[in-house]
Protein backbone atom coordinates (compact mmCIF):
# COMPACT_ATOMS: atom_id res chain seq x y z
CA UNK A 1 0.00 0.00 0.00
CA UNK A 2 1.63 3.45 -1.16
CA UNK A 3 1.46 6.56 1.43
CA UNK A 4 -0.65 9.15 1.16
CA UNK A 5 1.97 11.52 -1.30
CA UNK A 6 2.44 8.47 -3.53
CA UNK A 7 -1.29 7.98 -4.66
CA UNK A 8 -1.57 11.54 -4.56
CA UNK A 9 1.62 11.57 -7.14
CA UNK A 10 0.09 8.65 -9.17
CA UNK A 11 -3.66 9.42 -9.51
CA UNK A 12 -2.35 12.86 -11.01
CA UNK A 13 0.27 10.84 -13.40
CA UNK A 14 -2.92 8.36 -14.45
CA UNK A 15 -5.65 11.01 -14.94
CA UNK A 16 -3.70 13.89 -16.73
CA UNK A 17 -2.16 11.18 -19.16
CA UNK A 18 -5.55 9.94 -19.52
CA UNK A 19 -6.36 13.09 -20.73
CA UNK A 20 -3.54 13.88 -22.83
CA UNK A 21 -1.63 10.48 -23.91
CA UNK A 22 1.14 12.73 -23.15
CA UNK A 23 3.95 11.39 -20.76
CA UNK A 24 3.70 13.52 -17.36
CA UNK A 25 6.74 15.26 -15.83
CA UNK A 26 7.92 16.07 -12.41
CA UNK A 27 7.26 20.05 -12.62
CA UNK A 28 3.72 19.64 -13.30
CA UNK A 29 2.86 17.06 -10.64
CA UNK A 30 5.23 19.57 -8.44
CA UNK A 31 2.98 22.42 -9.07
CA UNK A 32 -0.11 20.41 -8.76
CA UNK A 33 1.10 19.15 -4.91
CA UNK A 34 2.81 22.08 -3.78
CA UNK A 35 5.71 20.77 -3.35
CA UNK A 36 9.68 20.32 -5.02
CA UNK A 37 10.44 18.42 -7.87
CA UNK A 38 12.97 16.77 -6.41
CA UNK A 39 10.41 15.38 -4.15
CA UNK A 40 8.51 14.39 -6.72
CA UNK A 41 11.32 13.16 -8.60
CA UNK A 42 12.48 10.45 -5.97
CA UNK A 43 8.94 9.54 -5.21
CA UNK A 44 7.92 9.06 -9.08
CA UNK A 45 11.24 6.31 -9.06
CA UNK A 46 9.64 4.72 -6.50
CA UNK A 47 6.95 4.45 -8.31
CA UNK A 48 8.70 3.41 -11.33
CA UNK A 49 10.69 0.89 -9.12
CA UNK A 50 7.42 -0.58 -7.91
CA UNK A 51 6.40 -1.17 -11.55
CA UNK A 52 3.26 1.60 -10.98
CA UNK A 53 5.00 3.89 -13.76
CA UNK A 54 7.00 3.48 -16.71
CA UNK A 55 9.86 5.87 -18.71
CA UNK A 56 8.82 6.39 -22.38
CA UNK A 57 11.83 6.56 -24.55
CA UNK A 58 11.03 10.14 -26.07
CA UNK A 59 10.38 11.99 -23.04
CA UNK A 60 11.56 13.02 -19.42
CA UNK A 61 8.22 12.24 -18.16
CA UNK A 62 6.33 8.76 -16.77
CA UNK A 63 3.38 7.10 -18.37
CA UNK A 64 1.37 4.82 -16.10
CA UNK A 65 2.38 1.09 -16.40
CA UNK A 66 -0.63 -1.71 -16.68
CA UNK A 67 -0.38 -2.87 -12.99
CA UNK A 68 -0.57 1.33 -12.30
CA UNK A 69 -3.59 1.71 -14.04
CA UNK A 70 -4.82 -1.46 -12.18
CA UNK A 71 -3.48 0.48 -8.66
CA UNK A 72 -5.41 3.53 -9.51
CA UNK A 73 -8.85 1.59 -10.73
CA UNK A 74 -9.10 -0.30 -7.28
CA UNK A 75 -7.52 2.22 -5.06
CA UNK A 76 -7.56 5.86 -5.85
CA UNK A 77 -10.57 6.04 -8.70
CA UNK A 78 -14.21 7.67 -7.83
CA UNK A 79 -16.64 6.89 -10.50
CA UNK A 80 -17.74 10.22 -12.09
CA UNK A 81 -20.76 11.79 -11.85
CA UNK A 82 -23.07 11.89 -15.26
CA UNK A 83 -23.24 15.52 -16.62
CA UNK A 84 -26.79 16.72 -16.85
CA UNK A 85 -27.27 16.81 -20.66
CA UNK A 86 -25.76 13.21 -21.27
CA UNK A 87 -28.26 12.35 -18.12
CA UNK A 88 -31.08 13.46 -20.03
CA UNK A 89 -30.30 11.44 -23.12
CA UNK A 90 -30.53 8.47 -21.50
CA UNK A 91 -33.60 9.57 -19.70
CA UNK A 92 -35.28 9.88 -22.46
CA UNK A 93 -34.41 6.17 -23.62
CA UNK A 94 -35.42 4.85 -20.24
CA UNK A 95 -38.90 6.65 -20.24
CA UNK A 96 -39.92 5.51 -23.66
CA UNK A 97 -41.97 2.56 -22.49
CA UNK A 98 -42.55 2.44 -26.72
CA UNK A 99 -39.24 0.20 -26.47
CA UNK A 100 -38.45 -3.02 -25.72
CA UNK A 101 -35.57 -3.51 -23.35
CA UNK A 102 -33.01 -4.81 -25.91
CA UNK A 103 -33.78 -1.81 -28.13
CA UNK A 104 -33.82 0.48 -25.11
CA UNK A 105 -29.86 -1.19 -24.50
CA UNK A 106 -29.22 -0.68 -27.78
CA UNK A 107 -30.25 3.17 -28.11
CA UNK A 108 -28.75 3.79 -24.95
CA UNK A 109 -25.18 2.28 -26.00
CA UNK A 110 -25.57 4.20 -28.82
CA UNK A 111 -25.26 7.44 -27.00
CA UNK A 112 -22.37 5.59 -24.93
CA UNK A 113 -19.98 5.33 -27.88
CA UNK A 114 -21.47 9.17 -28.97
CA UNK A 115 -20.33 10.69 -24.93
CA UNK A 116 -17.09 8.64 -24.89
CA UNK A 117 -15.54 7.79 -28.63
CA UNK A 118 -14.46 4.41 -27.40
CA UNK A 119 -16.39 1.28 -29.16
CA UNK A 120 -19.47 -0.70 -27.37
CA UNK A 121 -20.69 -4.07 -27.56
CA UNK A 122 -23.91 -5.39 -26.48
CA UNK A 123 -24.09 -9.40 -25.80
CA UNK A 124 -27.92 -10.51 -25.98
CA UNK A 125 -28.50 -13.65 -24.46
CA UNK A 126 -32.33 -13.45 -24.80
CA UNK A 127 -33.55 -16.16 -27.09
CA UNK A 128 -32.81 -19.07 -24.67
CA UNK A 129 -34.99 -16.91 -21.69
CA UNK A 130 -38.06 -15.15 -23.90
CA UNK A 131 -40.67 -18.54 -24.35
CA UNK A 132 -43.25 -18.45 -27.50
CA UNK A 133 -46.36 -17.33 -26.79
CA UNK A 134 -48.16 -17.87 -29.72
CA UNK A 135 -47.91 -16.30 -33.49
CA UNK A 136 -50.66 -14.62 -35.39
CA UNK A 137 -51.04 -13.29 -38.73
CA UNK A 138 -52.54 -10.58 -40.15
CA UNK A 139 -53.49 -10.45 -43.63
CA UNK A 140 -52.37 -7.28 -45.61
CA UNK A 141 -53.76 -8.27 -49.31
CA UNK A 142 -51.86 -8.95 -52.70
CA UNK A 143 -50.75 -12.13 -51.47
CA UNK A 144 -48.88 -10.54 -48.34
CA UNK A 145 -49.23 -11.43 -44.66
CA UNK A 146 -47.99 -9.78 -41.24
CA UNK A 147 -46.67 -12.46 -39.00
CA UNK A 148 -46.04 -11.90 -35.53
CA UNK A 149 -44.30 -13.94 -33.31
CA UNK A 150 -44.91 -12.80 -29.32
CA UNK A 151 -43.33 -13.83 -26.60
CA UNK A 152 -44.27 -14.12 -22.75
CA UNK A 153 -41.54 -11.78 -21.63
CA UNK A 154 -43.74 -9.40 -23.96
CA UNK A 155 -41.31 -8.79 -27.45
CA UNK A 156 -42.83 -9.20 -30.43
CA UNK A 157 -41.06 -9.58 -33.86
CA UNK A 158 -42.91 -8.63 -37.05
CA UNK A 159 -42.57 -10.52 -40.49
CA UNK A 160 -43.79 -9.28 -43.75
CA UNK A 161 -44.34 -12.57 -45.91
CA UNK A 162 -45.46 -12.93 -49.43
CA UNK A 163 -47.62 -16.15 -49.70
CA UNK A 164 -48.25 -17.58 -53.14
CA UNK A 165 -51.49 -16.97 -54.70
CA UNK A 166 -51.99 -20.66 -54.86
CA UNK A 167 -52.01 -20.99 -50.65
CA UNK A 168 -55.58 -19.82 -49.29
CA UNK A 169 -56.41 -17.64 -45.95
CA UNK A 170 -57.79 -21.26 -44.22
CA UNK A 171 -53.87 -22.77 -45.10
CA UNK A 172 -52.13 -20.20 -43.61
CA UNK A 173 -54.48 -20.10 -40.64
CA UNK A 174 -54.35 -24.16 -40.35
CA UNK A 175 -50.22 -23.55 -40.24
CA UNK A 176 -50.54 -20.81 -37.41
CA UNK A 177 -53.01 -23.06 -35.94
CA UNK A 178 -50.89 -26.32 -35.49
CA UNK A 179 -47.41 -23.92 -34.79
CA UNK A 180 -49.10 -22.79 -31.46
CA UNK A 181 -50.25 -25.94 -30.44
CA UNK A 182 -47.26 -27.81 -30.58
CA UNK A 183 -45.10 -24.43 -29.57
CA UNK A 184 -46.20 -22.12 -27.22
CA UNK A 185 -44.16 -22.47 -24.21
CA UNK A 186 -41.21 -23.41 -26.13
CA UNK A 187 -37.67 -21.17 -25.79
CA UNK A 188 -37.31 -19.38 -28.66
CA UNK A 189 -33.72 -20.57 -29.20
CA UNK A 190 -35.19 -24.57 -29.86
CA UNK A 191 -37.85 -23.81 -32.01
CA UNK A 192 -36.49 -24.26 -35.30
CA UNK A 193 -35.34 -27.86 -33.90
CA UNK A 194 -38.87 -28.38 -32.77
CA UNK A 195 -40.33 -27.24 -36.04
CA UNK A 196 -38.14 -29.97 -37.97
CA UNK A 197 -38.85 -32.63 -35.68
CA UNK A 198 -42.52 -32.05 -34.69
CA UNK A 199 -44.05 -29.81 -37.04
CA UNK A 200 -42.74 -30.61 -40.10
CA UNK A 201 -43.68 -34.77 -40.31
CA UNK A 202 -47.46 -34.15 -39.59
CA UNK A 203 -47.83 -30.62 -41.23
CA UNK A 204 -48.44 -32.31 -44.60
CA UNK A 205 -51.44 -33.99 -42.59
CA UNK A 206 -53.39 -30.37 -42.29
CA UNK A 207 -51.87 -28.17 -45.23
CA UNK A 208 -51.53 -29.04 -48.41
CA UNK A 209 -49.21 -26.58 -49.82
CA UNK A 210 -47.38 -27.03 -46.86
CA UNK A 211 -43.45 -26.73 -47.60
CA UNK A 212 -43.73 -22.78 -48.78
CA UNK A 213 -45.63 -22.02 -45.60
CA UNK A 214 -43.35 -24.40 -43.52
CA UNK A 215 -40.02 -22.41 -44.94
CA UNK A 216 -41.56 -19.27 -44.31
CA UNK A 217 -42.47 -19.98 -40.73
CA UNK A 218 -39.10 -21.41 -40.19
CA UNK A 219 -36.98 -19.06 -41.55
CA UNK A 220 -39.36 -16.22 -39.36
CA UNK A 221 -38.32 -17.61 -36.25
CA UNK A 222 -34.72 -18.54 -37.24
CA UNK A 223 -34.28 -14.83 -38.01
CA UNK A 224 -35.69 -13.83 -34.70
CA UNK A 225 -33.57 -16.35 -32.58
CA UNK A 226 -30.91 -15.09 -34.23
CA UNK A 227 -30.93 -11.92 -33.36
CA UNK A 228 -32.21 -12.27 -30.02
CA UNK A 229 -28.89 -13.59 -29.18
CA UNK A 230 -26.69 -11.61 -31.58
CA UNK A 231 -23.47 -9.41 -30.63
CA UNK A 232 -23.75 -5.63 -31.42
CA UNK A 233 -20.88 -3.39 -31.96
CA UNK A 234 -21.06 0.45 -32.26
CA UNK A 235 -18.50 2.20 -32.91
CA UNK A 236 -15.47 0.27 -33.98
CA UNK A 237 -13.51 2.05 -35.84
CA UNK A 238 -13.38 4.83 -32.56
CA UNK A 239 -9.87 3.22 -31.90
CA UNK A 240 -8.67 5.28 -35.13
CA UNK A 241 -9.29 8.39 -33.41
CA UNK A 242 -6.94 7.21 -30.02
CA UNK A 243 -3.10 8.63 -30.78
CA UNK A 244 -2.02 5.39 -29.57
CA UNK A 245 -3.80 3.60 -32.42
CA UNK A 246 -2.11 5.36 -35.39
CA UNK A 247 -0.66 2.47 -36.37
CA UNK A 248 -2.97 0.56 -38.72
CA UNK A 249 -1.58 -2.81 -38.10
CA UNK A 250 -2.31 -2.62 -34.59
CA UNK A 251 -5.88 -1.34 -35.52
CA UNK A 252 -6.40 -4.45 -38.20
CA UNK A 253 -5.33 -6.83 -35.29
CA UNK A 254 -7.77 -5.22 -32.54
CA UNK A 255 -10.60 -5.45 -35.13
CA UNK A 256 -9.51 -8.95 -35.90
CA UNK A 257 -9.89 -10.09 -32.33
CA UNK A 258 -13.50 -8.30 -32.27
CA UNK A 259 -14.69 -11.41 -34.51
CA UNK A 260 -13.79 -13.80 -32.02
CA UNK A 261 -16.29 -13.06 -29.32
CA UNK A 262 -15.78 -15.64 -27.19
CA UNK A 263 -12.63 -13.33 -25.53
CA UNK A 264 -15.69 -10.55 -24.58
CA UNK A 265 -18.20 -12.97 -23.27
CA UNK A 266 -15.62 -15.30 -21.61
CA UNK A 267 -14.52 -12.76 -19.42
CA UNK A 268 -15.96 -13.41 -16.12
CA UNK A 269 -18.36 -10.77 -14.57
CA UNK A 270 -20.17 -10.46 -11.12
CA UNK A 271 -23.98 -10.80 -11.00
CA UNK A 272 -24.19 -7.08 -9.82
CA UNK A 273 -20.68 -5.43 -10.38
CA UNK A 274 -18.79 -3.19 -13.49
CA UNK A 275 -15.41 -5.66 -13.84
CA UNK A 276 -12.73 -4.07 -15.32
CA UNK A 277 -10.14 -5.86 -17.51
CA UNK A 278 -6.79 -4.18 -18.47
CA UNK A 279 -4.13 -4.74 -21.15
CA UNK A 280 -3.27 -8.48 -20.89
CA UNK A 281 -6.41 -8.90 -18.92
CA UNK A 282 -8.48 -8.36 -21.59
CA UNK A 283 -7.57 -11.01 -23.37
CA UNK A 284 -8.35 -8.78 -26.90
CA UNK A 285 -5.25 -7.00 -27.15
CA UNK A 286 -2.47 -5.26 -24.54
CA UNK A 287 -3.12 -2.10 -25.48
CA UNK A 288 -6.52 -1.95 -24.67
CA UNK A 289 -8.97 -1.80 -21.54
CA UNK A 290 -12.17 -3.28 -21.36
CA UNK A 291 -15.66 -2.57 -18.64
CA UNK A 292 -18.12 -4.64 -18.95
CA UNK A 293 -21.36 -5.42 -16.70
CA UNK A 294 -24.58 -7.45 -16.81
CA UNK A 295 -27.83 -6.93 -17.27
CA UNK A 296 -30.86 -8.85 -16.05
CA UNK A 297 -34.37 -7.82 -16.37
CA UNK A 298 -37.53 -9.69 -15.71
CA UNK A 299 -35.69 -12.69 -17.73
CA UNK A 300 -33.95 -10.61 -20.27
CA UNK A 301 -29.99 -10.92 -20.14
CA UNK A 302 -27.13 -9.96 -21.58
CA UNK A 303 -23.71 -7.70 -21.37
CA UNK A 304 -22.43 -4.58 -22.10
CA UNK A 305 -18.91 -3.91 -22.84
CA UNK A 306 -17.25 -0.87 -23.45
CA UNK A 307 -13.74 -0.90 -25.13
CA UNK A 308 -11.17 1.47 -25.42
CA UNK A 309 -6.90 2.44 -24.87
CA UNK A 310 -5.89 1.41 -21.23
CA UNK A 311 -5.48 4.98 -21.37
CA UNK A 312 -9.48 5.21 -20.58
CA UNK A 313 -11.58 7.15 -18.85
CA UNK A 314 -11.78 4.79 -16.20
CA UNK A 315 -13.80 6.90 -13.58
CA UNK A 316 -16.66 8.43 -16.90
CA UNK A 317 -17.46 4.93 -18.44
CA UNK A 318 -17.86 3.39 -14.74
CA UNK A 319 -20.25 5.97 -13.72
CA UNK A 320 -22.31 6.09 -16.85
CA UNK A 321 -22.48 1.94 -16.97
CA UNK A 322 -23.65 2.57 -13.09
CA UNK A 323 -26.40 5.11 -14.29
CA UNK A 324 -27.58 2.83 -17.27
CA UNK A 325 -27.59 -0.79 -14.53
CA UNK A 326 -29.53 1.57 -12.27
CA UNK A 327 -32.24 2.81 -14.73
CA UNK A 328 -32.68 -0.47 -15.95
CA UNK A 329 -33.42 -1.68 -12.60
CA UNK A 330 -36.18 0.68 -12.24
CA UNK A 331 -37.30 0.96 -16.27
Amino acid sequence: MLNDRRQNILKIIVEDYIKTARPVGSEYVAKKLNCSSATVRNEMMYLEEVGLLEKTHISSGRVPSEKGYRYYVDELMTPKDMTREDMLKLQTIFKNNTLVLSDAIKKSIEIVTEITNYTSVVLGNTSSINRLKKVEVIPLGDNKIITMIITDKGHVEHKMMIIPSNISSLEVKQTVDLINKLLIGTPIDEISSKLEFEVKPIIPRFVKEHEVLYDAFYNAFNEFSTRSSDVQFIGKNNFLKQPEFNNIEKVKEILNNFEDIDKVSKMEEEDNGINIYIGNESELSPDVAVIKTKYNYNGEEGTIAIIGPKRMEYDKVVGILNYIRDNIDIS
